[in-house]
């Protein structure tokens, strides 16, 4: 087999060899110009076996039991026959550039489960927390028969947004008994929300959760829905709880019904495709600008003119904008 071979590739995909699905999400989130020109090949073939998953994207405050969360949901699902892949984007260090990616660590009984795949990949510098290439990796996932995909978000945060253009549900997880419930989401996260839960429902800490629950209710009146086919329902949820996360489950499904019946899903689907192709293209350009030769050599000399007050900044990113 030649090493990157697209055509093996893409079979192991299909037969769903795990190695061969890994192997092609290294490639994905490669920068090497072979790379992607392999990846490229193997994302057009394997499209038209993609979009029959259903998508759900999770995110919220750090220590609200996000990993926790999503191993009990993806328990019960493979319980109910369905096969389950968690793409969770990890934190990336601005000193180092070095990434925890310790979620198969936290997801032990998931991660034991043969229709279960867990893919941990740095977040990088791609704004919303979202890895640049999670979509593609998305559609490889699909492409492999799994039909649920859990997007994991590093957390809640003005760009942590960009979530809601690549999934199906997009879900807000919260704790109660935190002091102001509302504390650290930002309004633009639960405008996107198609749903809040209230998470830790369960033992002593019920009647803080149903206080939670009411306050939420009241506070997400004030928010004007994007469609009159949904209102974004508040929920409680247990993640330690035997089934303790199925009503969420339930509630994703009754979206997806509702929004089928409307020609909504298949909008929204459409929508997100072209809003991640210009996050590409974005992404694309910022990179071709570091990259560029003349660019580089002129940055030193043009940052030590904004630096001494000789332009200003906007005439200094013109100078190496004209550079392109």
């Amino acid at each position: 087999m030649v090493v990157n071979d697209p055509d093996s590739l893409i079979q192991g995909i299909l037969d769903q060899n795990r190695r061969m699905i890994a192997k092609t999400m290294t490639l994905i989130e490669s920068n090497l110009p072979e790379h992607k020109q392999v990846a490229f090949k193997i994302m057009e073939q394997i499209l038209p076996r993609t979009g029959k998953s259903i998508r759900l994207g999770i995110t919220g405050v750090p220590g609200v039991g996000k990993s926790t969360f999503i191993e009990n949901l993806g328990v019960e699902l493979i319980r109910a026959g369905h096969r389950v892949a968690v793409l969770a984007v990890d934190p990336t260090s601005q000193r180092s550039g070095g990434s925890i990616l310790g979620d198969k660590t936290r997801m032990e009984n998931l991660s034991a489960h043969e229709n279960a795949f867990i893919r941990p990949s740095p977040a990088g510098e791609t704004l919303g927390g979202v890895a640049a290439k999670t979509r593609e990796i998305m559609l490889v996932c699909e492409a492999a028969g799994f039909d649920v995909i859990l997007v994991e978000t590093v957390g809640v945060g003005q760009s942590e947004t960009s979530v809601a253009s690549m999934v199906d549900f997009f879900l807000v997880l919260m704790i109660a008994g935190a002091g102001d419930e509302l504390q650290g989401i930002k309004k633009g996260v639960l405008e996107l929300a198609d749903g809040i839960a209230i998470n830790k429902a369960d033992g002593d800490n019920l009647p803080k959760v149903e206080r939670a629950r009411l306050d939420l209710e009241i506070a997400m009146k004030m928010i004007c829905s994007e469609t009159p086919t949904w209102r974004t329902p508040v929920m409680t949820c247990s993640s330690v709880m035997d089934r303790g996360t199925l009503p969420v489950w339930e509630t994703v499904l009754d979206h997806r019904s509702k929004f089928k019946e409307t020609g909504e899903f298949d909008q929204r689907r459409k929508r997100q495709a072209l809003e991640w192709m210009w996050t590409l293209v974005n992404e694309g350009l910022k990179q071709r600008f570091k990259d560029n030769a003349k660019i580089k050599e002129q940055i030193p000399v043009v940052s030590r003119q904004v630096e001494n007050d000789k332009i200003s900044p906007s005439a200094g990113a013109e100078t190496l904008l004209s550079y392109l």
